[in-house]
């Protein structure tokens, strides 16, 4: 699904995910493709750009993710139709890795439109395109100045940074979060900012030299080589050279002639035997793009996941509550609030009065379980306090919407600059499956103790999968601390037996879930009792089992 995107320091709120605002899913920044649907046009003046036209240039492909869930688009909204799935089994740990393909062939042979029509056609979440140009080395100052002048050869093997794209698509088949670096061709360098990609269940890897490197073609798992007749390559590269980046036709022909052609014949061409299939003419093979969208359909289906709620629900049955779980003392006051929000007849103002009380007191327990180091203080009086303060980098708080975000003001109460983020799970109503629809998490959370939030957790389907996107963005397992107002048996130990290093922290545990996974005796379905919204018509608490189940 949903998308990463990239990462961000501030949180907002998605919206929800009914109707939501156009987000990242089709992204369309695909460069050659604005020069590629034109290949077929008569002469070359007529397709060269006319001087002084107002027309805004096209943008270079970069590696993007398509992190949003298919889209249904009607004149007024866009609706998201679906998550991603599961990517991992029961015990936390991915499975089967993310589907790879790669594209080959020339400068400008239409691999970025055979992309886009790939992926518009596959119809399925969570697709990351990875463009080669992203890895092009850094440049010293003398080949900066050969750049400037034509002269240096960006269509030679040694122009990118293999390494690093070896280890960027490793960690992306393994399902976590990478960081690609954005290239600025105008100035032949690499930009401060690096992008964020998380989330593939397929990878589309495209490049010139795509197939240039034997560690890097065992990576991939399907191999296409887009071949497209030389004249028809050079048009192109011509437009978007001219109209993209500013150069003139003599100085992009020159670097044809000296770089690109040759470099194609001896580089690019013989890598064509390596690949799986072969398209002629580019986008203009429709039969040849069905095919392979019938291959990763059926190669998807074979990776796919099935979660047997039922046999989550009974294997951990007369096991002991494991070490990990911290249970808030009941102390006459805390038993006291729970009876308040448990009674189906209390108003909604009390019910938002009493939860936050608990929030708060839970909040403020978590806090011990974090490190501490000694230290010395001098007070006013000029006499030493030995105390203690906090040893780590910084505290970050991570809500499961929508009902974990009603703990963020408790967490913001009580920790200063405290960063947060979200993420927004919802159950699949026909597989009984979590699926991850969004999420925006703060830069450098890896070196963070994360707070996941959420108030009921029942099965632990939904908290499960909220802690493995906290490791794909590389944040330890012993830093992550699981916070409910309510909890079930089931979803400790599933969440414990899943991560054992996990910290538990919550009010209160209820022994058993019904046939319909909600928590027995329960509190109701939190997030509408909060907010004031509609139940469900059976009256269940629905949000436990499609926000935190």
């Amino acid at each position: 699904m949903a998308a990463p995107p990239a990462s961000a320091d501030a949180a907002p709120s998605p919206p929800p995910p009914a109707a939501a605002p156009d987000g990242p899913g089709r992204q369309a920044e695909h460069s050659e493709a604005a020069s590629e649907d034109r290949s077929n046009a008569g002469s070359l003046d007529r397709l060269l750009p006319p001087v002084g036209t107002g027309r805004s240039p096209r943008k270079r492909t970069t590696s993007q993710c398509k992190s949003e869930p298919p889209l249904l688009r009607t004149s007024k909204r866009t609706i998201y139709t679906a998550g991603r799935p599961p990517w991992y089994n029961e015990h936390g740990t991915q499975s089967k890795e993310a589907f790879a393909i790669g594209l080959g062939g020339g400068s400008a042979s239409g691999k970025t439109t055979v992309a886009r029509m790939i992926i518009e056609a596959l119809d399925v979440p969570w697709v990351v395109l990875l463009s080669m140009d992203s890895f092009y080395k850094v440049l010293t100052q003398q080949q900066q100045e050969q750049a400037a002048c034509n002269n240096f050869n960006f269509d030679h093997p040694d122009a990118f940074d293999f390494d690093l794209i070896i280890s960027t698509l490793k960690k992306l088949k393994q399902g976590r979060s990478v960081q690609v670096p954005i290239y600025d061709f105008t100035t032949h360098s690499r930009k401060k900012e690096w992008k964020t990609l998380y989330g593939a269940n397929v990878i589309i890897f495209e490049g010139i030299m795509a197939f240039a490197d034997k560690t890097l073609l065992e990576l991939l798992d399907m191999k296409i080589f887009v071949d497209t007749d030389s004249d028809i390559r050079l048009v192109r590269r011509l437009r978007r050279d001219i109209s993209e980046r500013g150069r003139d036709i003599e100085g992009v022909i020159k670097q044809y002639n000296k770089f690109v052609k040759p470099a194609f014949d001896q580089y690019i061409q013989p890598t064509m035997r390596l690949a799986d299939i072969v398209v002629p003419r580019g986008s203009g093979n429709t039969v040849a793009i069905d095919l392979i969208v019938q291959h990763v359909h059926s190669q998807l289906e074979e990776r796919k996941l099935r979660w047997d709620m039922a046999a989550l629900a009974s294997a951990h049955q007369c096991h002991p509550l494991p070490q990990t779980l911290s249970v808030l003392k009941s102390t006459p006051q805390v038993r006291g609030m729970h009876t308040i929000i448990r009674d189906k007849e209390t108003s909604r103002d009390e019910f938002i009065f009493y939860s936050k009380r608990l929030m708060r007191l839970l909040i403020e327990h978590a806090l011990s379980f974090l490190p501490f180091q000694d230290c010395v203080v001098q007070t006013p009086q000029g006499q030493d306090y030995a105390g203690k303060c906090y040893a780590g980098k910084q505290i970050t708080g991570v809500s499961i919407l929508r009902a974990g975000e009603t703990m963020e003001p408790a967490l913001r109460a009580v920790c200063k600059d405290v960063r947060i983020g979200t993420i927004l799970i919802q159950t699949n109503q026909l597989t009984g499956e979590p699926e991850l629809h969004y999420l925006r998490l703060p830069k450098d959370i890896s070196d963070d103790h994360v707070i996941l939030m959420d108030c009921t957790v029942s099965t632990g389907a939904a908290a499960m999968m909220a802690v493995r996107v906290l490791l794909d963005h590389d944040v330890p397992e012993d830093k992550i601390f699981l916070l409910s107002l309510l909890m079930a048996e089931m979803g400790v130990h599933s969440v414990a037996y899943a991560f054992p290093r996990v910290r538990i922290i919550t009010t209160a545990v209820d022994k058993r879930v019904n046939d319909l996974f909600r928590i027995i005796p329960g509190i109701g379905n939190f997030g509408d009792r909060y907010f004031g919204t509609d139940a469900v018509p059976d009256g269940s608490d629905e949000e436990e089992v499609a926000s935190t189940g």
